[in-house]
């Protein structure tokens, strides 16, 4: 397994280097990801799934240091909000910086998630960028929550699918996604 993990970092490494898309498994579900600084590799995204180019993406970082990064501000409640909680929680926050354009929305804000997810968070660390993250599938239709459930298009689409936790039979669900207004919490999807 530890052999399958390290290959598999491996070439999703190589993929996103050379402006490529992977699937994978996230802390929530499969997704397809990208370079989230690369716009090129984000219209590759887009091409897939057959998504409305206005549509915003999650983009995951691997801590809050990396956060910082890419947001304005971090304010103290969202940091509290995220050490109490135990879901995977997306943050929707203002004025997006270093990022894709077509990775943020329109208003400039993004949703982030800080990702605990061994593989995600090993993948992010070593690429040393944050990853664009949508869940595998064509615009419109479910999210698959297990491996099996992606469409053989979706699969052949990309440039390396991972290997690691295909046979999962865990049934994964979305995050939640909230944001904060004036240290009010505003819950868009639970």
């Amino acid at each position: 397994m530890l052999k399958d993990f390290e290959k598999d970092i491996e070439q999703c490494l190589a993929a996103l280097q050379s402006h490529g898309t992977i699937l994978y498994p996230t802390d929530t579900v499969w997704g397809l990801g990208c370079d989230a600084t690369d716009e090129f590799a984000v219209q590759k995204i887009i091409q897939i799934k057959n998504r409305p180019a206005h549509k915003s993406f999650v983009v995951l970082v691997d801590d809050a240091e990396r956060l910082q990064q890419y947001v304005d501000e971090v304010a103290e409640t969202v940091i509290q909000h995220l050490s109490s909680v135990k879901k995977p929680t997306t943050i929707i926050y203002p004025n997006a910086k270093g990022l894709a354009e077509s990775a943020v929305a329109t208003d400039f804000s993004v949703a982030i998630r800080i990702c605990k997810d061994e593989f995600c968070k090993e993948l992010i660390q070593q690429f040393d960028k944050p990853i664009l993250s949508t869940s595998a599938n064509k615009s419109g239709e479910p999210a698959p929550r297990i491996f099996k459930e992606i469409d053989n298009e979706i699969i052949r689409s990309v440039d390396y699918v991972v290997h690691y936790r295909q046979d999962d039979e865990k049934i994964a669900t979305l995050s939640s996604i909230v944001k904060f207004d004036d240290g009010k919490m505003i819950v868009v999807r639970a």
